[in-house]
């Protein structure tokens, strides 16, 4: 279900679900439906423009005309593929972590279909991503995903998550990913294709590095040996959204 119990908000309303949303996923970052709705509430212009994106580009079009979801029924296949292809270098990401692509929750502020699942995908395609740049779930790698994603889309969101998820670092971790993770995502976020245009389900069988080095993405650099105890010690992520 992609706007399952959508509800149309005025301005005001839309403001007041955005404050309350920002306050709430800062003090409680595991709360997927807030940051979903924070997405929502302040993502409309921005989800506006890839809609255009979309319409614009080959496979964007394909997208928007056949609507595919990242569910379990319709990306179950990448289990089977051989071990070098994305699509099970996306299975190993989310069987190891016992993810599921069902877990998503529905779209609800999006004033129109298009948007909803403009919405909707920009939310399912965050796995891919996370599989493509090889970053993991805690939360140094959830803001460093959220730098890229908010250079693809230019959600408030995404800055917003970055700020708040930085203030929850420790010393050690705050440095590590300011000299680490925050300059490699902004060239690899510079550096990518446009990555909300691609039709990831239709390249599950392509080999893993191919793809990256055909979307112009650079996976995240290894930890510096003594910083990995540090690193180790944020705080996982159970599920973050990206919109």
């Amino acid at each position: 279900m992609i706007g399952g119990g959508r509800v149309r908000l005025n301005r005001w309303q839309q403001a007041a679900v955005a404050v309350g949303s920002a306050v709430g996923a800062l003090l409680d970052p595991r709360r997927a439906d807030l940051i979903a709705a924070l997405g929502e509430t302040t993502g409309k212009p921005a989800f506006e423009r890839v809609l255009q994106r979309l319409k614009s580009s080959p496979e964007g079009r394909a997208i928007l005309l056949e609507r595919p979801r990242v569910i379990s029924a319709n990306v179950g296949h990448a289990w089977d593929l051989p071990a070098n292809t994305f699509g099970a270098a996306y299975a190993k990401f989310m069987g190891s972590r016992n993810f599921s692509p069902d877990d998503r929750p529905p779209v609800r502020f999006m004033e129109t279909d298009e948007l909803a699942y403009v919405a909707m995908r920009a939310r399912e395609v965050h796995d891919f991503w996370h599989t493509l740049f090889d970053l993991p779930t805690n939360l140094m790698g959830e803001s460093a995903l959220k730098v890229i994603e908010f250079q693809q889309m230019y959600l408030p969101m995404c800055l917003m998550s970055v700020v708040g998820g930085s203030l929850r670092f420790n010393d050690k971790q705050r440095k590590l990913f300011f000299q680490h993770y925050f300059p490699w995502a902004i060239r690899a976020g510079m550096q990518s294709t446009d990555l909300m245009c691609i039709y990831y389900e239709k390249h599950f069988h392509e080999d893993l590095e191919d793809v990256r080095r055909k979307w112009g993405i650079t996976p995240a650099p290894a930890i510096p040996k003594q910083t990995q105890a540090s690193a180790a010690s944020s705080a996982p992520a159970k599920k973050p959204e990206i919109s």
